[in-house]
């Protein structure tokens, strides 16, 4: 049976007296041994691991180096009377840099474990009596489980790089989207570049979200948002700017994806995002144009307030009224594009007759007697202009949308004619 182990993992009995005797001379053999120990332990690990044969020379070098420092490590350990094990990541410190990425955790506990078995077969043999061979045997054990451990914490300390990094390089993207392209600069390219590095599909469609983050808004948050969007098939990148909280969230393919409204799914979302709106932007066809997406979100946030009882979220082009009366000009275009010209392009009084409803208050009698038409007259010209911009001058909201594009029509110099009264 072996010595009781303590808690910081060390033998009772390693750490009052060392561990049992090794003489100088098995030390001695065990040093003469090294660099052959470290080559049947590459033999052994490409025999029984195909994926090793497979690495770069420079990569097999290195394994080579890291198993030649443990076993030197380890023949220094033995001969420490009185230390218990002061085994550190040195052995993986050595090794290139780039060794970590090549190789899985997994892969490298692999080679730890045949490593380990290499020797206990090697060493043992060299000791010169029992109790020699006992306290090679023990040493073994502990010295691979404590070669495992230093691994482990290698790996760690480069998966929290690994992701530190990430959360910057994910930042430097969601602002390259805010403050839109520079083509002098050739930001464009750096943009898809730093997605790509992130694993974004640059020609995927996306929309960008707006909206407050949550008072606790922390990384495990954040964790849990990119869980619940992968969950839905989508992905996400996240960017904390202040007071905002903006996604670029993936759109799935299909026809459906090239609307304007909030889109599906968003609103599972939302649970990333603290009190107040969240507005959906227009879907964009790629990547690099995601700053008209991010333009309208942000353009849509700001003049939420003026809608006190939106939809949360809300579409962005839903916001066109409150935008427009906020200043943006994009919303000023877009409300005369999609709502006045085609009336316009449709004729038959349709613009005049809704401007004269609208502006008599919504009474359909008072409408047909200032137009000397018939009452009927009115409610067909009415439905038409729902069938062509697809508002109903009946509904409040809409009657509001409606409006604010005549008044902006009038209001915009590159009219060839204003609206009539």
């Amino acid at each position: 049976m072996l010595p009781p182990v303590t808690c910081d993992g060390a033998s009772t009995a390693a750490v009052r007296d060392g561990p049992a005797a090794v003489s100088p001379a098995t030390l001695r053999k065990l040093e003469l041994a090294a660099g052959d120990l470290a080559i049947a332990c590459l033999q052994s690990m490409e025999e029984h691991q195909p994926w090793f044969a497979r690495l770069p020379a420079e990569q097999r070098s290195a394994v080579l180096l890291v198993t030649q420092t443990g076993v030197a490590n380890f023949v220094a350990w033995l001969g420490e009377r009185g230390e218990s094990i002061r085994l550190t990541a040195e052995a993986f410190r050595i090794a290139p840099r780039d060794l970590a990425r090549r190789l899985s955790l997994r892969q490298t506990v692999d080679l730890v474990r045949i490593a380990t078995d290499v020797f206990e077969r090697h060493l043992p043999p060299l000791a010169a009596d029992e109790a020699e061979r006992h306290a090679l045997v023990e040493g073994i054990l502990r010295f691979g489980r404590e070669i495992a451990f230093a691994a482990a914490t290698v790996y760690a300390g480069a998966a929290e790089t690994r992701g530190a990094w990430d959360a910057r390089l994910e930042a430097l993207v969601v602002d390259a989207v805010v403050r839109g392209p520079n083509v002098d600069d050739g930001s464009d390219d750096a943009l898809v570049s730093r997605a790509s590095t992130l694993g974004w599909d640059p020609d995927a469609a996306v929309r960008v979200v707006a909206g407050s983050p949550a008072p606790d808004t922390a990384a495990e948050r954040l964790g849990e948002l990119r869980r619940q969007a992968a969950r839905v098939g989508r992905s996400v990148l996240v960017g904390v700017q202040g007071s905002r909280l903006i996604l670029l969230v993936s759109e799935p393919p299909g026809p459906e994806r090239l609307g304007s409204g909030v889109g599906a799914d968003i609103d599972r979302l939302l649970d990333g995002f603290g009190p107040g709106p969240v507005v959906v932007g227009p879907v964009a066809t790629e990547l690099a144009a995601a700053h008209c997406s991010a333009r309208d979100a942000l353009s849509a946030l700001r003049a939420a307030p003026g809608w006190p009882d939106a939809p949360r979220p809300v579409a962005a082009d839903d916001l066109l009224p409150e935008r427009a009366l906020a200043g943006d000009t994009a919303a000023h275009r877009m409300l005369v594009d999609s709502i006045v010209a085609p009336l316009e392009t449709a004729g038959g009084e349709l613009l005049h007759t809704l401007a004269a409803y609208l502006e008599g208050g919504g009474a359909l009698e008072a409408c047909a007697r200032a137009l000397f038409v018939h009452p009927n007259t009115v409610r067909y010209r009415l439905r038409r202009v729902c069938d062509i911009t697809g508002r109903s001058p009946f509904d409040p909201r809409d009657a509001l949308v409606l409006r604010t594009a005549v008044i902006a029509a009038r209001l915009d110099p590159s009219q060839s004619a204003e609206p009539p009264a």
